[in-house]
């Protein structure tokens, strides 16, 4: 099933790192380590102990140190260890936000262990993933584990294994491609080409799997990354101080050396957010988990470079959320289900030895927490917005489901059909029950 896109872009502007780096080690010897995760819109999510804590974190190869910033099941217990306040600041149009960098935390993940790890815990709630993506997610990791292990990445099977670099031996692979790796600030960077307008343009990207878009490109006249006519102004994603916008289109193509990717999905931010994020002079912009999950990876950053073999998700079609809706859950609410149960009591008199059935209804009402979605964003001028859909409106059902039934990528699998497609939406505003109606047209149409 095609996985719906909820695009969350996630970015920090760190000026700080920790004066001495730690390891993860493989605990008794041990070779490897497997260990299976979810993907969810694109991103991978692994759980990870953290202080004796189970909790789970996005793997995201453009973030330096990890990050917690949702404390909804370890709040009471895990503890934040040497402590000190500081500010941070991501891509969005907010500002800088208040943090605690903490260092000497005990990581865990499967049989891999990391005693000294720096960890910046983020307090502010409204820096949560879960409504997203649909599921409880805890923090983000990236290179401190990377920098460790050579890294496999099996998107088609869903799991990573992580290889302890001095026993680790490449197998001959014709079709693979082998890219070198460029590192700034410890995020890793690739050289590819795109095809814009028929011209072949060599572009610098930042690998970031904890990125759910397929392609950001910085807009240059100068080297050819230009937008096309057939563009639409958008909603790109949540970073850390805020929303992301810009437009959408689709190019030519996306070439990995001897991978050719037809007619992707590409993103341009604004150029403020542009100035914001490109502190390496030389990116153009940004691979995604999108394009990534195309492809089983090896990421070897202790070699500085990354194997690419592509899976059977290479050659699916990209698509667009064709309704202009942006929907993200919204925790739970209370819901009365009421159940009917007739039993039929047979009862005979003895006088004039006839049958009577007599119909008994009971009538059940059971009470449970379902979750509830409600509309982030309304893009102008799609089909939902001259519906008259609008931020903040709770969805109750969709094309005659029950939302609280649904999980948040069911509900958003409906705006990625074809065009034409009828969607019937029943929402909650301000206590009041609306009912609308529109057809899904593609935005680049």
């Amino acid at each position: 099933m095609r996985i719906p896109k909820i695009f969350i872009y996630i970015f920090f502007t760190l000026s700080f790192y920790a004066k001495a780096q730690s390891n993860y080690k493989l605990i008794d010897n041990v070779k490897s380590q497997k260990i299976e995760f979810e993907l969810i819109n694109n991103v991978i999510l692994i759980p990870i102990e953290v202080n004796g804590v189970d909790l789970k974190f996005l793997l995201d190869t453009g973030v330096s140190k990890p990050i917690i910033f949702n404390f909804i099941k370890g709040s009471d217990s895990l503890k934040i260890l040497n402590s000190e306040k500081i500010k941070i600041k991501g891509l969005g149009d907010g500002d800088y936000i208040d943090a605690l960098r903490s260092s000497h935390n005990t990581f865990k993940i499967g049989e891999a262990i990391n005693t000294d790890q720096t960890l910046f815990a983020v307090f502010d709630s409204r820096i949560n993933l879960a409504p997203k993506l649909g599921t409880p997610i805890d923090g983000i990791i990236g290179y401190d584990i990377f920098k460790d292990f050579i890294v496999e990445i099996n998107y088609a099977s869903r799991y990573i294994k992580l290889y302890n670099p001095s026993s680790y031996k490449y197998k001959k692979c014709n079709r693979c491609e082998v890219l070198d790796l460029e590192f700034k600030d410890n995020r890793p960077y690739l050289n590819a080409n795109v095809t814009i307008q028929d011209k072949l343009v060599p572009v610098k990207l930042l690998m970031d799997s904890g990125g759910s878009d397929a392609l950001w490109l910085f807009e240059d006249k100068t080297k050819g990354l230009v937008l096309n006519d057939k563009y639409f102004e958008d909603f790109l994603g949540s970073g850390l101080s805020g929303d992301v916008y810009g437009k959408r289109t689709k190019i030519e193509a996306l070439n990995i050396n001897q991978f050719t990717i037809n007619k992707p999905k590409v993103a341009f931010p604004d150029s403020v957010m542009v100035n914001a994020v490109k502190k390496f002079k030389d990116r153009d912009g940004t691979i995604g988990g999108e394009i990534l999950k195309r492809f089983n990876l090896i990421v070897d950053y202790s070699n500085a470079k990354i194997t690419f073999k592509k899976n059977s998700s290479f050659n699916n079609a990209f698509s667009y959320n064709k309704s202009g809706l942006q929907v993200e859950h919204d925790g739970v609410r209370v819901v009365m289900e009421i159940n009917v149960e007739e039993n039929n009591a047979h009862m005979r008199s003895e006088k004039s030895n006839t049958l009577s059935v007599n119909s008994i209804v009971k009538t059940n009402r059971d009470f449970s927490l379902k979750p509830t979605f409600v509309i982030h964003n309304v893009v102008k001028n799609s089909p939902a917005y001259w519906a008259g859909v609008q931020k903040g409106d709770v969805i109750l059902s969709i094309n005659s489901k029950n939302a609280f039934d649904l999980k948040l990528n069911q509900i958003v699998n409906h705006f990625y059909k074809k065009s034409g497609t009828k969607i019937k939406l029943l929402v909650a505003r301000h206590g009041y029950e609306k009912a609308f109606e529109f057809r899904l047209k593609s935005p680049v149409e």
